[in-house]
């Protein structure tokens, strides 16, 4: 029996996250599994990937065949490296916390208004009008 480790797909149509699993070479992507040995969630940022390195180890060891994108995932944690015996890649990178964006009360305090309007009043206009129109009609 040939072993395989792959990816499954879970989530939503536009919101896609996988497993890392060592099943059969003859099940469907989905199917069932030996054992999941990691996450990915590619649509976070930076993606995600969490491998459990002794498992992984263990799976290489015993001849279990990664996929193509399987292997590019244990390239970038350093697991294949760690296997084949070559030097380790560059860490990885570790998404910075979110700043707390400001609250509205707080905002609100900074700048108070003047409560005037900013455009010229049109009854003004209207009136220059009117005054212009009678000059000229009793001329």
């Amino acid at each position: 029996m040939a072993v395989k480790i792959k990816l499954k797909r879970l989530g939503k149509i536009r919101s896609p996250h996988y497993r890392i699993v060592v099943a059969d070479s003859r099940t469907r992507r989905d199917g069932r599994a030996i054992e999941e040995i990691g996450k990915y969630h590619p649509t976070y940022n930076p993606s995600v990937m969490e491998v459990d390195a002794e498992r992984v180890a263990y799976w290489l060891g015993v001849g279990a065949q990664p996929t193509e994108p399987v292997l590019a995932i244990l390239k970038k944690t350093g697991d294949w490296q760690k296997f084949k015996g070559e030097p380790a890649p560059a860490p990885l990178l570790v998404a910075e916390p979110k700043k707390a964006r400001p609250s509205f009360e707080a905002l609100s305090g900074e700048d108070e208004g003047k409560g005037e309007a900013i455009t010229q009043k049109k009854k003004a206009e209207k009136k220059d009008e009117a005054a212009a129109e009678s000059e000229s009609a009793g001329a």
